[in-house]
């Protein structure tokens, strides 16, 4: 049963990245476009993550559950050592939520709208930022248990020159994501090329951020290249990605945007077991050599029993209602752009 709970804790971790991350990254998209365009975007983007932009973060829920039930040494450790980048991240998710609320459906239009837009452009920034600095901080060894000043327990265990270019890579995700998955909303032609365009600029950043990640490792002694290309899972999850860029490529110049999305959300696939599987199933490496594993530092065998069946029997009712509401939604648009027309 470990590994029903194992699998559902990486699913739902690379949901809320697919999912989540497309609705960060529509803020993202906002901010890094011209300010004459960027009311076109605004329009764009809201629907685009209108129909389940809330939904996406119970991905976040399900993660934060499974680590506090099925692994609590897990969950204490991580809570202890990156509490700081964690309040960061938890309340970008709050102040953003509350910005996007109140920007759209606030029933009086003043100044105020400036503020919120501006909350919801930098937390939109920020969240996915600190998501990134946490993923790094887990496996480059900076958390060291032994350490004796406040700083370099709960400071500099992600504050580094490799948790900051990881963070930088995971906003590049973000914005990769929304861009793409925008272009499903969109019939009108201009709005179609403007958004082409945008995701052409966010491949270029995804690329150069992706760079920056291994040259921030090998300047600060981690040997990511040997962790990703050492085995042929590692190999053949970059190599696939890599493919499924070029049909991206493709893909976006014929205009067929499902194939778009699909490959998209496979490409974030394949970058998380390139990044996850050589270290699988330790979760936390520590600077002192130890580690915390998903094998290893368990609950109780019943919680864990317990836990896996309450997560089929959970998904069973979930992710109907999850696809019905994306499905809803998306005729509901459709049919108020028939009448608009």
């Amino acid at each position: 049963m470990i590994y029903v709970v194992i699998s559902f804790l990486w699913l739902s971790i690379c949901l809320y990245f697919i999912l989540g991350g497309a609705d960060f990254g529509a803020g993202i998209v906002e901010l890094f476009t011209p300010k004459k365009r960027r009311m076109y975007t605004q329009k764009i983007m809201y629907d685009s993550i209108a129909p389940i932009w809330e939904a996406n973060h119970m991905w976040l829920i399900i993660a934060i559950v499974i680590l506090f039930v099925g692994f609590p040494e897990v969950y204490a450790t991580m809570s202890t050592y990156l509490h700081i980048p964690l309040v960061f991240m938890l309340f970008g998710i709050i102040a953003r939520g509350t910005a996007f609320t109140f920007r759209n459906y606030d029933a009086v239009k003043d100044r105020w709208q400036t503020v919120y837009t501006l909350i919801f452009y930098y937390a939109s920034l920020l969240t996915p930022f600190f998501l990134g600095l946490i993923a790094a901080s887990t496996i480059s060894k900076s958390i060291n248990p032994e350490a004796r000043t406040f700083q370099d327990l709960y400071i500099f265990s992600w504050l580094n020159w490799f948790g900051v270019s990881v963070g930088i890579f995971a906003v590049s995700l973000c914005a990769y994501l929304a861009s793409v998955f925008s272009l499903r909303t969109l019939g009108d032609k201009l709005e179609l090329n403007l958004m082409i365009r945008k995701s052409y600029e966010m491949i270029v950043f995804v690329l150069v951020s992706g760079i920056l990640v291994f040259t921030a490792a090998y300047f600060s002694g981690i040997p990511l290249l040997k962790w990703v290309f050492s085995k042929p899972l590692g190999i053949t999850a970059i190599t696939l990605a890599t493919v499924a860029l070029l049909f991206v490529l493709k893909a976006l110049k014929d205009r067929k945007m499902i194939a778009v999305r699909i490959l998209a959300g496979f490409q974030i696939m394949m970058i998380l077991v390139a990044a996850t599987y050589q270290h699988n199933p330790n979760i936390l490496l520590f600077a002192n050599g130890s580690h915390l594993s998903l094998t290893e530092h368990i609950a109780a065998p019943k919680t864990i029993t317990t836990l896996a069946w309450a997560l089929m029997l959970g998904s069973v009712f979930i992710l109907p209602f999850l696809f019905y509401l994306m499905f809803s939604f998306s005729n509901v648009k459709k049919e108020i752009d028939k009448k608009v027309k």
